[in-house]
């Protein structure tokens, strides 16, 4: 919502099959919105019918645990997440950031920045010990390094994709991979008798053909 000219009439206007997940960043979790009314403009879009999720950063989570429950009144699941822009924290510690974004919501997702490969190790470590715990995760590596993570990651048990429209002339990050060609590796890469839960959801930034879904 924070990339959004008016994300409130876009979603008024939107008319799409498709669940949403609704985020409002500002510039300490990647985004763009303002601290002042930055949660108050997420409620706002959590009361829609077609908001079926809402990404709240676990450090909001932390300072402001009773909004929680408001937002659970407007009948959305909550997504908590934690973003490491500069490194990837090491197994035991991003094992208990992941448990700790469970405990306040329904999907705990983490996204890591890789020096090396091995750090994609450790993520992809942690999201398959997370899912055999029987915890909802969700994570990427991000930059160029990490690109792979999004392709391979539901192997993993991560239960979300992230993935811009091919028409979409926004500004993404490194090593985000279009959504038909991320769609499609996804699908080369399943393995057959995983029971992974399926999770078809759109970000509310983009244009929402009738008929997309995202693999886990």
């Amino acid at each position: 919502m924070d990339k959004a000219e008016d994300p409130i009439e876009q979603l008024e206007a939107y008319d799409g099959e498709l669940p949403i997940i609704a985020t409002n960043r500002n510039q300490w979790f990647g985004g763009k919105a303002r601290d002042q009314g930055r949660l108050d403009t997420l409620f706002a879009a959590s009361r829609f019918e077609d908001v079926a999720y809402v990404d709240i950063e676990l450090e909001t989570a932390r300072a402001k645990e009773w909004i929680l429950d408001e937002f659970r009144e407007n009948d959305v699941r909550l997504i908590i997440s934690h973003h490491d822009f500069e490194s990837t924290p090491e197994q035991d510690v991003l094992t208990a950031i992941i448990d700790q974004c469970a405990s306040y919501g329904e999907i705990a997702k983490v996204a890591v920045y890789p020096e090396d490969l091995s750090d994609t190790l450790t993520l992809l470590t942690a999201l398959r010990e997370a899912t055999e715990d029987g915890i909802s995760a969700a994570g990427i590596a991000m930059g160029e390094t990490g690109s792979h993570t999004r392709v391979i990651g539901h192997i993993y048990g991560s239960k979300l994709g992230y993935a811009p429209l091919l028409d979409d002339d926004s500004e993404y990050a490194p090593g985000q991979i279009p959504l038909g060609k991320l769609r499609a590796l996804v699908e080369s890469t399943r393995i057959d008798g995983a029971n992974l839960e399926r999770i078809e959801a759109v970000e509310d930034d983009v244009a929402v053909p009738s008929e997309l879904g995202l693999p886990n």
